[in-house]
């Protein structure tokens, strides 16, 4: 279904576009919490800011070939693919709920949880960053569930913190590797 190979090694070529990309929807975490209001994290700066983003370094080819050190494989594509629907499907179960009753905490929790955990089959195409960055994130995300009345501000922070330290690494430190 994925078109993995069998004995296939997979070549991470993509690490600095994801470490760009990181750093990218850090700031727009950070500027959006920032900036705030009834929903804490403002839903139009954020939805602004992760399209330009989402435009002009993933959809941009030019800067992909730049960044990259090859290609990726068919696995790693569908891999790719489905790590994104699969955030926007946990989004819809763990956010959405609460659009209903505007738990802006609660759909900002169910948001950022659902992006840590789609980080996680991010393995296959990024390397092992993509693991400690996912179990990272989802730490920080729980201790916003757990510690209900300490603002989800500072998690916000912390999580953009967490985002822009891996997209620095990924893209000024980091080497294309295989597995």
């Amino acid at each position: 279904m994925l078109g993995y190979v069998k004995n296939e090694k997979l070549e991470f070529n993509y690490k600095k576009s994801c470490g760009l990309w990181l750093i990218a929807v850090a700031l727009v975490i950070a500027v959006a919490t920032l900036i705030g209001g009834k929903q804490i994290i403002n839903m139009q700066v954020f939805s602004i800011g992760y399209m330009i983003s989402f435009f002009s370094i993933n959809m941009n080819k030019n800067l992909l070939h730049k960044l990259s050190t090859g290609s990726s494989t068919k696995f790693q594509k569908n891999v790719s693919k489905y790590s994104i629907i699969l955030l926007f499907i946990l989004m819809i179960f763990l956010g959405g709920p609460f659009f209903a009753t505007e738990n802006w905490r609660l759909i900002w929790l169910g948001a950022l949880l659902a992006t840590a955990l789609h980080f996680f089959p991010f393995y296959f195409v990024h390397g092992k960053s993509m693991i400690l960055l996912g179990i990272m994130c989802t730490v920080n995300i729980i201790m916003g569930y757990i510690f209900s009345d300490v603002s989800l501000v500072l998690f916000a922070y912390i999580d953009a913190i967490i985002k822009f330290i891996f997209g620095v690494y990924l893209l000024f430190f980091s080497k294309a590797t295989k597995q």
